[in-house]
This record gives structure tokens, sequence and C-alpha cells, in this order.
């Protein structure tokens, strides 16, 4: 169950789809050369008031991309074969990308820690990318998260209010 504030967080984010569409749209073609700077300060600025433990909608509702690197060494960390790690957790997507055989991820904990946190994928690593370079490339995905992770809604909101306002 999300905290209340991270509910109402995605709800908005969830109304404002279009308008998010929009401004990302205008972002891609002009490719401002401050995005990367703007994200990566809301991001930090998020993320020192953001506990991802007392969230965890990201493991709890979607599922990264499981590359080979990810498979081999989770499947050793649990003393797999990788053939038996897929076949236990993993099916392939419509992009033909390993992903989950389903939701929540098998190693969220109650307590929504990670079963496998120093192996975790890479995907789960660098999620919810927000502090990336050429952040214009994953607009689309950024809109996508805005409806999955509270703090990506938060750094949006902010940054496309500022853009709004300028």
């Amino acid at each position: 169950m999300l905290a209340l504030k991270d509910n109402d967080s995605i709800n908005e984010a969830r109304v404002q789809t279009e308008q998010i569409k929009k401004i990302f749209r205008k972002w891609k073609q002009a490719k401002p050369k401050d995005l990367d700077q703007k994200f990566h300060k809301e991001h930090t600025s998020e993320f020192k008031k953001m506990d991802c433990l007392t969230c965890a909608n990201c493991c709890k509702t979607t599922s990264p991309i499981f590359r080979d690197a990810d498979i081999r060494r989770i499947s050793k960390h649990l003393r797999m074969k990788e053939s038996q790690f897929i076949q236990s957790y993993l099916k392939m997507d419509e992009e033909s990308d390993y992903v989950l055989l389903k939701s929540p991820c098998y190693f969220l904990g109650a307590d929504n820690k990670c079963g496998i946190y120093e192996v975790r994928p890479l995907a789960c690593r660098e999620y919810p990318h927000t502090d990336r370079k050429n952040m214009f490339q994953i607009l689309e995905l950024t809109a996508e998260n805005t409806l999955i992770c509270p703090a990506v809604a938060r750094i949006v909101k902010t940054i496309t209010a500022q853009t709004n306002h300028s």
C-alpha cells in the first residue's frame, strides 16, 4: 500500500499524462541543453527525502529487463543453473527481453527489501533513470515511470512546472 502522499503524486501524474507527454515531445525535438542538469538536480533533491523502502511500487508492479549478465550473476548467487533460473522466474516479452513471470518481484521481501540486492539486475540498479545522461532519449520511459514511481512523478512535476513558468 502506497503512502497517501505517494499515491497522490502518482494519481496527479495520471491526470497530467497527456500534458507531460506533450511537453516531453517538445523537449525531445528541442533537446534542451540543461535538461540533464534539471533532472539530476531534482533527482538529488527528491531522493534526499524519498525512502524507496517505504514504497517499492516498482518492485510490486513492474519487471526489470534481465540481461544475460544479470541472469548469470543472479543464478550463480542463488546456486542455480541459468536455465533453471529462467524457467523458474522469467519469461520473454514482446521485445524478446527476459522479464519476471509475474509481479510483485519474487525477491521482494515483506519489509520491501530486495532479497538479491547485491546482485540485482542492472535495470533495478539504475531505476528510476532520472539521473542519466541524455534524458531526452528516455522521456517516454520517464513519462511511464511517473505512473509507477512517486519520486519520478514529483521530479517531473517540478521540472515541467519550471518550464511552464520560464
